[in-house]
């Protein structure tokens, strides 16, 4: 996944949103990944058309438990370092 500071979102919008047409890129703010910019497909995809559908643990589509798990791996990163 491709990474672009804040002030790089800032400075050239054309580059960024031309890299998220092709894959979802990160936003960093001070070094550290903090946003995720997606075209409306990927988002749609990834939410089922509904961005507060609730899934089971059993039925959770591959994309988003795949985003889930990222994100707690994370968080337990974060308190491990702290």
């Amino acid at each position: 996944m491709r990474e672009f500071s804040t002030v790089d979102l800032l400075r050239d919008l054309t580059t960024v949103t031309d890299a998220v047409a092709r894959e979802p890129v990160a936003i960093t703010q001070q070094g550290t990944r903090r946003f995720v910019l997606m075209t409306i497909e990927d988002f749609r995809r990834l939410t089922g058309g509904n961005p507060r559908k609730a899934y089971r643990v059993d039925n959770t589509p591959p994309e988003l438990a795949g985003l889930l798990v990222a994100g707690l791996d994370r968080i337990i990163d974060a308190q491990d370092d702290g």
